[in-house]
């Protein structure tokens, strides 16, 4: 049920989205201990406010009530992904060059199977990191599909 939950979610948030000028970046439908939360991530240039987010979520409730394709109980979230956004799609990879990001893989590549550093480019499917080891500059190149999980990160 979870990404037919989801598919479902999305056809009803893109709308609304679009007249809005704002940004799906994900949709999570989880189950937490014995309770179901469908979260709705947004954004737009220069982040969203509260405000933004309260009437996203009341023009989706409306929405959902009325088609009410989720059978079981569940708590609505429309939040803003935070300075950690994740990085799922192409052009998010594009859209974020030169900023601090941590990829973890599915398979090692050269011993790793998660890098933090800088997103350096994103060409052909590939994605190069700059990342330190001690004091030492090093370069990855990452295959797309080899990403597990991508997100920005806030570097100290």
């Amino acid at each position: 049920m979870s990404s037919q939950a989801i598919d479902i979610t999305e056809g009803f948030l893109q709308p609304i989205l679009d007249e809005k000028g704002l940004e799906l970046v994900d949709i999570e439908y989880v189950k937490e201990g014995s309770n179901w939360f469908l979260r709705v991530y947004i954004d737009k240039e220069g982040g969203v406010d509260i405000t933004e987010c309260g009437d996203v979520s009341e023009l989706l409730s409306e929405k959902l009530d009325e088609a009410d394709p989720i059978k079981e109980a569940y708590f609505l979230e429309v939040s803003s992904p935070g300075v950690e956004r994740p990085l799922k799609t192409r052009a998010d990879f594009e859209n974020n060059l030169n900023k601090n990001v941590v990829i973890k893989l599915y398979e090692p590549i050269d011993g790793e199977k998660t890098y933090e550093g800088i997103l350096q480019s994103f060409t052909d499917d590939v994605i190069t990191i700059a990342y330190k080891v001690k004091t030492r500059n090093q370069q990855v190149t990452i295959p797309f599909e080899k990403v597990a999980k991508a997100r920005l990160a806030v570097a100290f």
